[in-house]
């Protein structure tokens, strides 16, 4: 495997930035398909490949996999910061094709992240179906219409007041359980989720599992002893990447 920093210049964040890339070096498949790994809200765009062992399961399984750095920013356009929606959905994947020989198809294509991570990774599969064949969740922060509302810790109202200032998460294209409402199960890629029964977002992921169950969307769901740590993610990503590239050859 070839671990490569990447550092350039961001259009839509207008200003430079940065991804880490592990690609294959020697793939059964060329090119090789692909896999969006997004950070949590405390973490940065080294942290899957310093904490886990995405590097093995990558070479294992012959995927390239792409981990941008978005900040605190929820994977959205920020009123008072950056684009960081339209970096991820639009400009990382045209920079990606255009720097690295990867899979543009869409039955090549994944994307995963934990905890924030893991609702950007929902909320970019259920926005944008038709990019991905998968997309996976672990301990997600599903729920964000509830943070919103009622999480009153200051640093929490702080984030969510910088992100997203007067506009209501609840009822829109920010809102997990009404992207899983209005979906069209048909259209849906395979939703993969994964949360610790000790994880203090356990809440959240049990709330959208019912969700996905009352819109007749499918959804691989387990619950497993553990908690918001990087023991739990770096244990459940080789089946989660399974589950995801399920029936795909690599």
């Amino acid at each position: 495997m070839a671990l490569v920093r990447c550092d350039f210049d961001s259009e839509a964040l207008e200003m430079g930035t940065s991804m880490t890339v592990v690609l294959p070096e020697r793939v059964a498949v060329d090119p090789p398909p692909v896999v969006y790994l997004l950070h949590g809200l405390t973490d940065d765009h080294t942290s899957w490949t310093r904490f886990s062992s995405v590097e093995r399961y990558a070479r294992e399984r012959g995927l390239a996999v792409v981990m941008p750095q978005v900040h605190r920013s929820f994977y959205a356009n920020e009123t008072y910061g950056m684009r960081y929606w339209d970096f991820l959905s639009a400009e990382l994947p045209e920079t990606v094709g255009r720097l690295f020989r990867v899979s543009g198809r869409r039955e090549d294509t994944f994307v995963a992240g934990l905890s924030m991570g893991g609702y950007g990774a929902m909320k970019w599969a259920l926005r944008e179906p038709e990019r991905f064949a998968g997309a996976a969740s672990l301990s997600g922060a599903l729920d964000l219409a509830y943070i919103q509302e009622h999480d009153m810790r200051p640093h929490v109202r702080a984030l969510t007041d910088r992100v997203f200032a007067d506009r209501m998460v609840a009822g829109g294209d920010e809102d997990l359980m009404h992207l899983i409402r209005t979906a069209n199960p048909l259209e849906l890629p395979r939703l993969v989720l994964r949360c610790g029964s000790d994880d203090h977002l356990v809440a959240q992921n049990r709330r959208f599992v019912a969700a996905c169950a009352t819109a007749g969307v499918t959804l691989d769901a387990e619950f497993e002893p553990g908690d918001h740590t990087w023991e739990f993610w770096d244990r459940q990503l080789p089946g989660v990447l399974d589950r995801m590239i399920e029936g795909l050859r690599v």
